[in-house]
Formats: C-alpha cells, structure tokens, sequence
C-alpha cells in the first residue's frame, strides 16, 4: 500500500502544466469533482467550480475546499453564464463532470436527466466553441454509453447504442461531444469509465457506499439486483489521475482531439462478490439482502483500457483492495464524527 500512497503523491506528472493555470469544473459537489478540485488545488491550479446545489456533505464542502476555489452558482445548462464564466475568469482548461448519475433515478425522471445529461453537455460545449481562451476540454462520458451489448470487454470502437434512459443520455452527450470536435475542431476528449466509488459518495443506494454504511450500521447490506451484474470498479484517485493526464495530453498532442478513452482496472466482478471482498475487508459477518429489483440495467459490462495504455502511458494507481481499504477508512471518520 506504501508504494501505491507514493505513485498518488508522484501523479503530478507536470506541476508546472497546472501551476496558476486557470481551470474550470462542472459537478464539483459530485464524488469525481471534489476529489478532482482538491488534486488540482494540491498541484497549484488556479480553479473555478459552477454548483447548481450546495451539499454540506459532499467532499468538496466538508474538505473546505470552497475558500481555495472561486464559485459560481448556476445551472449547467445556462449557456449564457457559462460563457461569461469562461471568459471572465479567462479559463484555459475545462473538466465538463455534472450530471445525474443514478441508473435508478434516470428510470424514474427521464426529463430532467436528459436536460442535465444531453443540453448540459452541448450547452458547456457551445460555450467552449465560442470562447477561443479555452484550450482543452475533457468530458466525462462513461461505459453506460455503449449500451448492452454482445462482445465483452467493450472497446471505443464499440457503438454507442444505450436504450435505458440514463444510457442513452450519455450516448448522446457523447455523440454531441464527437460532433463539436469533429465540426468545429473543439479541443475536446472523452472519457469513459466503468463504476466509480470511493469516499465522498452520497448516493447510499450505490453498491460500496450502501454496503459500508450498513456494515458501519450492524445492518445487512442490500443488493438491488439478483447479485450477478457484472461491472468495472474504478477508485476515485485512479479517476482524477487519469483525467489530469488526459488534458496534459491534449495541449500537446493534437491528434487527440476527439478521441474517447476507456479507463478500467481490467478485472470486473459481481455485485456480489463486490459486497462480499467490503464485508471481508470490515471483518463483517453479515449477510447480504439480495432483493433482485433493479430494472432495466445492463447485465455484463466491462471495458479494455488498452488504447489508454499505449496512447497515454496510463495505468491504474490502486488495485480494488487498496481503493476498498481507502474508500472504507473514509466512511468510518464520516459516520462516527
């Protein structure tokens, strides 16, 4: 664990990139987006955050985080502001992270997941395209935007053919994004990651945090699904490392405008025996409840990171146990303060 706390510290792969360089993110209240702003707060980045809602508990509050940044409240779908905000803090590099992230919550208000999914992202993007300043741009996509599909592990060659409400607004959000590099020669790349957790997650329906709280709890942890779903499990960290390493790549490397990168471990596995390594790693001697009433949710999905291992060099910072270790000693100091 030692070696891999060190490769985190080490992630700056070119401080003086980020040093003063003004940055923009969207969803910094969001699990990605507080982990995000408190790395490149740590490398020197001069950051701006847009919040549509003020979360006590989200990691980018409760670190402090907001007296180091400059915040604006506002909608991301507001065109208008966003170009003001682009141009009056003069922004150079833009993570584009808000979004409704909830499957099961997608399901229930398709409307307002696609206004926040699909005219958010062409709306951030329309305010890049008319801010010339802006230099790169990274768009957060992910897995859910191949849609189901027949051959595993899904590449970025895979189409984008999500059905479920949730996966097609990021199909089309990352369609749109396609649009705008190819179009208008936008500086803009996607990525695509598989099921993030760590620390700071407040969607306690989600599998890690859900199981944590109910171990923390003495309850039994509950299981939507039949058990059997198969994903990727990202760590937070290994997110943030890789998105900062995409936009250092974009500066330079034009070729890489447009492009979409998977990111993932490589080693997916079962909700279930996701739930059974936290409750072996929290010593935990509970069962899980396994209720099997998720709906229209993809059952196998997994990506190759390939094309991000021999176009960006990249390679995962955290193996599953360490991320675990992580994501588990956060959740103890947050429940028990």
């Amino acid at each position: 664990m030692a070696a891999e706390i060190s490769s985190v510290e080490n992630m700056e792969l070119n401080r003086l990139f980020w040093r003063d360089r003004p940055v923009f993110v969207t969803g910094a209240t969001g699990l990605v987006g507080g982990w995000l702003v408190k790395r490149l707060l740590g490398i020197g980045a001069d950051v701006t955050c847009l919040i549509r809602d003020w979360v006590p508990q989200s990691e980018l509050l409760r670190a402090g985080l907001p007296a180091q940044v400059k915040i604006v409240r506002g909608d991301v779908r507001d065109q208008p502001l966003l170009e003001r905000i682009l141009g009056e803090h003069e922004i150079d590099t833009v993570f584009h992270l808000a979004a409704q992230t909830i499957v099961g919550i997608a399901n229930k208000n398709p409307v307002s997941t696609f206004e926040s999914n699909i005219q958010g992202t062409w709306a951030l993007l329309e305010a890049c395209r008319r801010s010339p300043a802006v230099k790169q741009i990274v768009v957060a996509s992910s897995d859910k935007a191949y849609g189901d599909q027949q051959n595993l592990p899904y590449t970025e060659t895979t189409p984008l053919q999500g059905r479920h409400p949730y996966d097609v607004s990021k199909s089309c959000a990352d369609l749109i994004t396609h649009s705008y590099a190819d179009t208008y020669g936008l500086p803009v790349a996607v990525t695509r990651c598989g099921n993030f957790f760590g620390g700071g997650d407040l969607n306690w329906n989600r599998i890690v945090p859900g199981t944590i709280r109910a171990v923390l709890r003495n309850r039994r942890p509950v299981i939507r699904s039949d058990g059997r779903f198969v994903r990727d499990y990202l760590y937070v960290e290994d997110g943030v490392a890789a998105y900062m390493l995409l936009a250092e790549n974009l500066a330079h490397r034009p070729e890489l405008i447009g492009e979409a990168f998977n990111f993932s471990t490589e080693k997916p596995l079962t909700v279930l025996a996701l739930t059974h390594r936290i409750l072996t790693l929290m010593r935990a001697d509970l069962e899980p409840e396994i209720r099997n009433e998720a709906g229209h949710e993809i059952r196998q999905q997994y990506l190759s990171a390939a094309k991000a291992k021999k176009m960006l060099a990249w390679q995962p910072l955290f193996n599953l146990d360490t991320g675990l270790q992580r994501t588990i000693a956060w959740y103890q100091t947050f429940l028990t303060q």
